[in-house]
């Protein structure tokens, strides 16, 4: 039986984005599980959208791997947990192969995670308009940080076998090897729009032969079998980490744990097509402290889950369901009446629009004297953040790390009391602290400060 540290696993990374390595890396899953393996799904970054289609190529959760929001301390233990009972891990890189966090070297980079996971990396390289010169790019990349093992290569957008062979032949003088080939005269059609793909959530039956092409593609164009050896040859996941477990004592803290008394307290969890981001480790915290996890669609669901006494709205994209958010004008009054109870509410991003006024002139939930509108500005980062004052969902003062990815603004950006002191790009107050309510633009990883999970339920038991 293999070690729970010693899982095979590959890092699949590429030298920019636009290489190609969604479609290879949830192929690979794909076309790994379809031979009866179990196959644990990785992302590195904070992408919500890529774990979606690695799920559905799986059969199991797709989780993130973020350096920056976590700290580097528990990307292995993160990765044990999720790859536990399987026999096979694939992790989708981010950007180019050395792109990490602005300004911090090589933080939340797919190097440096293929190096705490002690991975081999498969380069997806663009082919299209090279042929000796990807010898040299390869090379470069290969040889750049000897810490990171580039382990093979798979050719993409490949012209011909003329032009495959000129690009073997030129790779032979790099001691790479070729892992596969694929053509570029067959594409994998995954729509996407302002922030990315479209999510599984909103096109499930069509996501499901868009996973199936990206399969069919890699079998034929790859060596599944010296792939598999590849990921079978990692050896055990360096520094003697152990899987994380919400709760746990090593990361939990005894003196601070939540006292388990009286029934569990329901926290519904926004879901269906309009509220599509989260980390699975939220719910696992939460459920671990205690409490009973329903999930709920604010498009379709007229009332909030029996008993609720906690709402979790994640990210998503109401801008796209603004006309069915605001027609569903029952939730959105029994949104507002546990707002104003004091029943603890954590929302972000999407969240946050949604309990605005109003969103692109059409009526919300109302609980934040705010209004937001879709625009063409792009916002996109980490930031580094400390809770202004107390909340339902942190006591004032403590930091964590945080990533901003909207088209949205809410004006005014933050209320009386702010959610969070934020630090880059430049210094300002954001979000809302009323009530039970914490409300924010920043999507931030509950596994990096597990206090936040087990505050939110104690305030669920006893508001």
């Amino acid at each position: 039986m293999t070690s729970p540290s010693s899982v095979p696993r590959l890092v699949v990374a590429a030298p920019s984005s636009g290489s190609g390595k969604t479609t290879v890396a949830t192929g690979l899953m794909a076309a790994f599980a379809a031979r009866g393996l179990a196959v644990s799904p990785h992302k590195v970054g904070p992408d919500y959208i890529d774990p979606g289609y690695h799920a559905l190529a799986t059969g199991r959760t797709g989780r993130n791997l973020d350096a920056y929001l976590c700290g580097p301390e528990l990307i292995a233990p993160l990765f044990l947990h999720g790859a536990r009972g399987c026999d096979l891990a694939v992790v989708e890189g981010v950007m180019g192969l050395y792109d990490g966090a602005a300004g911090e070297g090589e933080l939340a980079s797919t190097a440096q995670v293929a190096k705490l996971l002690g991975a081999p990396v498969v380069l997806v390289v663009d082919a299209s308009a090279q042929s000796r010169s990807v010898a040299a790019l390869v090379h470069g990349f290969a040889s750049w940080d000897p810490g990171v093992r580039i382990g093979g290569v798979i050719l993409n957008k490949v012209g011909s076998d003329r032009h495959e062979a000129l690009l073997r032949e030129a790779l032979e003088s790099c001691g790479v090897p070729v892992l596969g080939a694929l053509r570029r005269a067959e594409p994998v059609n995954v729509p996407s729009r302002h922030l990315g793909l479209v999510p599984v959530a909103e096109r499930r039956a069509a996501a499901v032969d868009s996973v199936a092409a990206m399969a069919d593609l890699v079998v034929r164009g790859c060596d599944l079998g010296a792939l598999e050896a590849l990921a079978r040859g990692a050896g055990a996941v360096p520094g003697g980490a152990a899987p994380w477990t919400p709760g746990s004592p090593t990361h939990d803290h005894p003196s601070r744990s939540v006292e388990r008394r009286g029934s569990k307290p329901v926290v519904a969890v926004a879901g269906g097509e309009a509220f599509t981001f989260s980390y699975a480790e939220h719910a696992e915290l939460l459920a671990a402290a205690g409490a009973e996890i329903v999930t709920f669609d604010p498009v379709r669901d007229e009332r909030l889950p029996e008993g609720t006494r906690g709402l979790v709205i994640g990210g998503g994209f109401p801008e796209v369901y603004a006309g069915e958010l605001s027609a569903n004008e029952p939730l959105r009054k029994a949104v507002a009446d546990l707002a104003y109870s004091g029943d603890p509410v954590a929302a972000e991003c999407a969240g946050l629009l949604y309990l605005c006024r109003e969103l692109d002139g059409q009526p919300m939930c109302g609980v934040l004297d705010a209004t937001a509108r879709m625009t063409d500005r792009l916002t996109l980062g980490y930031r580094d953040a400390v809770a202004v004052g107390d909340s339902a969902l942190a006591a004032a003062g403590t930091r964590m790390r945080g990533h901003e990815f909207h088209r949205t603004v809410v004006e005014p950006g933050a209320g009386a009391a702010p959610a969070w002191g934020v630090r880059a790009p430049v210094r300002r107050v954001e979000g809302f602290v009323q009530h039970g309510v914490h409300a924010s633009y920043l999507h931030t990883h509950w596994a990096s400060e597990p206090g936040v999970a087990r505050r939110f339920v104690e305030r669920c038991r006893t508001s």
